[in-house]
């Protein structure tokens, strides 16, 4: 297969799923809103009693641009049991493209719906005041480019072992909900027991929350690099890991 032909695939997948996205203007609204929602209750509610240095709703912030993509990027997994229950994939999976390329070419697609969310909830951040620089506006935008990647992958595995959506939902949310309150997007990771520690430790959005707290508000326990490091290692697996999981999907 020549790579006119594989881009040209990936295009098509991702012209798709942007084309879903813009139809589902309910969907956008809510994915930033939620957000900004439990932002203001947290920041006011907790942020009346939580002892961080500075500002509490500045170091929350973070934390909601990675809720963002996490509930948007594995929202994208449930389109793949649909897909399959309306028989779209195997309209797709006939077309001369690889498994391989049909999985990339949805990453891409489902990136470029949470990352148009998330980025419309970082300019939303600069409105409210948060302490934006030009260079960190441009070091945010990377970090969630990079860990939206993997969550994106994360969804769309998950979704390739799926044959209903209720089951999807009930276990992303199993997924979800892990993955963001125990990031440390809303309390500082620095007293906590020691076996939720070790959590926090393998939850990838960890590095990712991190990291944008690095070079929104210059608080951090790793350096930018080290938490983009583990990030990239967790999109890695995660493409692999899909990959091989679209691969074996039975339709």
């Amino acid at each position: 297969m020549n790579m006119r032909k594989i881009l040209k695939g990936m295009y098509a997948l991702w012209y798709r799923e942007f084309r879903v996205f813009l139809r589902e203007k309910s969907r956008v609204i809510s994915s930033v809103f939620l957000p900004l929602f439990w932002y203001f209750i947290f920041g006011g509610g907790v942020g009346s009693i939580a002892a961080v240095r500075g500002n509490y709703r500045h170091f929350i912030f973070p934390g909601f641009l990675v809720m963002t993509i996490i509930f948007s990027g594995l929202f994208n997994g449930a389109y793949i049991v649909w897909d399959k229950k309306v028989d779209f994939l195997k309209e797709v999976l006939i077309a001369p493209l690889s498994r391989t390329v049909i999985f990339v070419g949805k990453v891409i697609g489902g990136m470029t719906d949470s990352l148009l969310q998330s980025y419309i909830l970082l300019a939303i951040g600069i409105v409210l005041g948060i302490p934006f620089t030009f260079t960190s506006v441009l070091l945010t935008a990377f970090i969630l480019f990079v860990f939206a990647i993997g969550v994106v992958s994360l969804g769309l595995t998950i979704g390739s072992f799926m044959e209903s959506p209720e089951g999807y939902g009930l276990i992303s949310s199993f997924v979800i909900y892990p993955l963001f309150l125990l990031s440390g997007a809303l309390y500082p990771l620095d007293n906590l027991p020691h076996w939720m520690r070790i959590l926090t430790h393998i939850d990838p959005a960890t590095y990712a929350v991190d990291g944008l707290r690095n070079v929104i508000i210059g608080e951090s326990s790793m350096s930018f690099l080290s938490n983009l490091g583990v990030i990239t290692g967790f999109d890695l697996v995660l493409i692999f890991i899909g990959t091989w999981a679209f691969n074996k999907m039975k339709l």
